[in-house]
Parts: structure tokens; sequence; C-alpha cells
């Protein structure tokens, strides 16, 4: 298998979808000759022309509205928007038509085939504009998916599978890793299944549970918690909503204990609605309460921004607490 970053595969997953079938169309701001600002794009209005890969005027809440039209009407539209952060004024758009438009019709009508791709997280400096983690706001919203890829292989498989999924699909993309995630990916066509966590390592003191960048982050913390004679069980969530429940129990009810980590602020965070569900269904099982590992609540900084961010070292500390507890 090939050797790919994050964005070659995302690009590798948006030409087979093209390629396979005429009515993917992608489109956004400076997505077309341009390739989009992080290159995600590239060659794919060269190769399928100007009337399925095309730019966009800047206003988000109409890239959103065209492709619900589209999407109403057959279309499989995949639409980037250019960073998360900027999504908010596409907000009601997403959540009052796109997640609400079978559920209105009584399934007569639906944009099952819509996928919005962003690019969310820190990491890169780009202070309190971009580099936002917007996931919990869409989390509350019944009639979404929200799926958030760890690597190559994981974003390649999970976006071919959210673009065919008969579910509107948000699709953020950890944009720290695109460059910095390399790993193989298969040429061919495959798909990974969306709402399933994966257990990416199997242990018996804690679990731990995160999406996205941060299980990078984890793994980092799980070497240094294993150098303390800590067994670490890691699973990544890898779909937000709907999010795998049961998978998490089963663990914690194995561990005792769990630990959630996430860029976003604490405050409305979805560590929050992983923890109460989690002492619903597990409580008389758990050891220690439930740890989480976050963003501040304060907007995104510049200068501090590797305080801000929830590191290898505070997750370490949250394992220990919640071992030694």
């Amino acid at each position: 298998m090939p050797n790919m970053n994050m964005l070659q595969a995302i690009n590798n997953a948006l030409d087979i979808a093209m390629g396979e079938d005429e009515r993917v169309l992608c489109f956004g701001e400076d997505v077309g000759s341009f390739g989009g600002v992080f290159r995600a794009t590239s060659h794919l209005q060269e190769k399928y022309g100007h009337a399925r890969c095309f730019n966009t005027p800047i206003v988000e809440q109409g890239i959103v509205g065209f492709a619900n039209g589209l999407a109403s009407q057959g279309s499989v539209p995949v639409a980037e928007i250019q960073f998360a952060d900027y999504i908010f004024p596409a907000f009601d758009q997403i959540v009052n038509e796109t997640a609400k438009f079978r559920y209105r019709s009584g399934d007569l009508f639906n944009v099952g085939g819509l996928t919005l791709r962003a690019p969310y997280g820190g990491g890169i400096s780009g202070g309190h504009y971009h580099s936002q983690s917007p996931e919990a706001y869409f989390a509350h919203t019944p009639g979404l998916k929200v799926v958030i890829p760890r690597n190559p292989y994981e974003a390649k498989g999970l976006l071919l599978a959210s673009i065919r999924d008969p579910d509107p699909v948000l699709f953020f993309e950890p944009k720290r890793l695109y460059r910095a995630s390399t790993g193989e990916v298969p040429e061919e066509d495959y798909q990974l299944p969306l709402g399933e966590a994966e257990v990416t390592k199997e242990g018996s003191d804690v679990t731990l549970v995160g999406w996205g960048a941060q299980m990078e982050v984890i793994e980092r913390a799980v070497e240094l918690a294993e150098k303390d004679g800590i067994s670490c069980e890691v699973i990544d969530l890898r779909t937000i909503l709907p999010w795998d429940e049961d998978t998490v129990a089963d663990s914690v009810l194995k561990t005792g204990r769990l630990v959630v980590t996430h860029e976003a602020p604490r405050t409305g965070g979805f560590a929050g609605e992983i923890a109460a569900a989690i002492q619903e269904r597990c409580f008389l099982y758990l050891e220690s309460p439930v740890m989480r590992v976050t963003g501040l609540d304060t907007p995104f900084p510049l200068t501090l921004e590797k305080e801000y961010l929830p590191d290898h070292l505070k997750i370490h500390e949250a394992i220990r607490a919640s071992v030694n507890y």
C-alpha cells in the first residue's frame, strides 16, 4: 500500500467518489484550480471540469443553502467550509434546514446525500478564528451525523462512507494532522462504518476516549502511563453523532475508570455527554469519577496555544489521578 498523508487520503477519497458517481460535486471557497487553502481538492477541477468542482462566493450560509438545494434534487454535494470556525454563519441552514429536511416532509424528500467537510482544531498557531472545535454544537442536532478521523486510513474510509451515507454528514478534519499524519492507505475503494468506535489498544486499568487529533496525544500519554505500570484501553470514537455508547460502556465495565479528552472548551463539551451517559450505565462499576481533559473555557488564544491545548502531560496527570483516586 502507498504511504499517504491525511490530505492525500482525503483527495483520493474525493477522486474515487467523483469518478464513481457523476452526481458527486465538490465546491467551496478556493477549491477549484487552487485546490483549496490546504490543497485537499487539488487537481479535481482539472480532472472533472468546472461543472463538478468549482469555487463559491465567500458566503457560508449560501454554500450550505446551495448544497441543501442540490441534495434535495438528487445530487451528491461535498461542500467545503474553509475552516470549521467559519461554519457559524451557516448554522441556521445546517440545524434548521439540513437536519430537518427528512423529518418535516415525513420522508417525502431529504438531503441525505450532503457532506460538509471542514478543517477543525488548533496546533497551527491560527488564533481564535482558525482553531476552534465546534463538534459539540452539532452533536445537539438530531438529523445530522458528525464524523472526525484520526489518521489518513481512517480519513479516506470514513469520508467515502460519509459521502455515500443516507444522512447528511459533517466531516471535521483535524488540520494539524493534514501533513503531520502519514501511513499506509489502500489505493482501492473502501469504507469504514459510521457510528462505530474503534478500540485501538486494549488495557485493564483505565479507559481513554478521544477523537481526531487528540488520539495522537493520547498515545503519548499512554506511553508515560505504561512506564508507571498502568494498563490503558484506548478508544477512538470516530463518530460523535451518533456516538458508540456501547463500546465505551463495555470498556468501562472492564476497567472501572474513564478519561475523556477533546480540544474544545470544557463547559458544554462532548466529554460531558459521554461522562453523563457512562455514569448512568456504569455507576456501580466506577472506581473513580470520570475525568475530562479539555481546552479551557476561554477564546482560543494565539501566543498561549500550548497552554490551552490538552496535551499528553495533562492527560497523563488525569490517568494517574483516576487510578490513584
